[in-house]
């Protein structure tokens, strides 16, 4: 966990004094420029750790369901439903991760 940690807090180093390099090599970047680098590089990372979190979430919901009907099969049915609204939920809470990733990507208001 811990190299994984350093090697994104690497990653963020080089991202944000690649802006001062280029700055220092005398090629022109605008204010607008490095937004849109900021926005393109937030909107990858939201979408990938909301897509990880809701991957991991719908994994425990189905291990709890087959758990739940394999002790007791005649709440089967019950637990299916009640399984189908959950993952429902959390795909739509990845969903809007993605929104707000395109809308960073599209419709940027901070540029």
């Amino acid at each position: 966990m811990k190299k994984i940690f350093m090697g994104m807090v690497t990653l963020g180093i080089s991202l944000l004094s690649s802006g001062v390099a280029l700055a220092a090599d005398g090629v022109a970047v605008s204010d607008s420029t490095v937004i849109l680098a900021f926005s393109a590089l937030a909107a990858g990372v939201g979408v990938g750790l909301a897509a990880l979190g809701g991957g991991i979430g719908q994994g425990i919901a189905v291990n709890g369901t087959v758990l739940g009907t394999a002790r007791n099969p005649e709440v089967g049915g019950k637990l299916m439903t009640l399984l189908l609204i959950g993952l429902a939920l959390i795909e739509s809470l990845v969903i809007y991760a993605l929104v707000i990733a395109l809308i960073l990507l599209y419709a940027n208001p901070f540029v």
